[in-house]
């Protein structure tokens, strides 16, 4: 069943750095209690590959292969977040990039240690959002 028009989705990542220092219940704790719903969630270790093409976007980037190698260095946890203006309301619960500069009570101003190790990863517009959560989700996990 799709999602209503009013309803989005957006796909977020705990990484590998919120992961290795347990911080999973923590960070699950903060999405429930904004009021996004988990529409689906995994635990996996990406591979080189894998980690290439989700971040293909970023491949002309000078960051791109430190990128790879961060996010393929321990277990990440996935996740389909739903709910109005899930995509905006992610990104708000997340805070800046850089965990120096997010607002007070984001996550990654918690957890993020730098600029890469930031704790947590966003879709970023709808389209992102769309390509971001089939790369991780078949329709049969988003169902129901």
């Amino acid at each position: 069943m799709a999602a209503s028009s009013a309803m989005e989705q957006t796909l977020a990542i705990l990484k590998p750095d919120s992961v290795r220092r347990n911080l999973i219940g923590k960070i699950l704790a903060q999405i429930e209690e904004s009021g996004l719903q988990i529409r689906a969630l995994k635990r996996l270790t990406l591979t080189r590959k894998q980690a290439e093409a989700f971040y293909e976007v970023h491949k002309e980037r000078p960051f791109f292969g430190s990128l790879c190698d961060y996010m393929t260095s321990g277990p990440v946890v996935v996740m389909a977040l739903e709910g109005e203006r899930a995509i905006e309301r992610w990104r708000e619960l997340m805070g800046a990039t850089d965990p120096a500069k997010a607002a007070e009570g984001t996550i990654r101003r918690k957890f993020g240690q730098n600029i890469e190790q930031n704790a947590v990863h966003g879709s970023d517009a709808k389209e992102t959002a769309a390509r971001e959560v089939a790369f991780f989700f078949s329709a049969l996990e988003l169902a129901g």
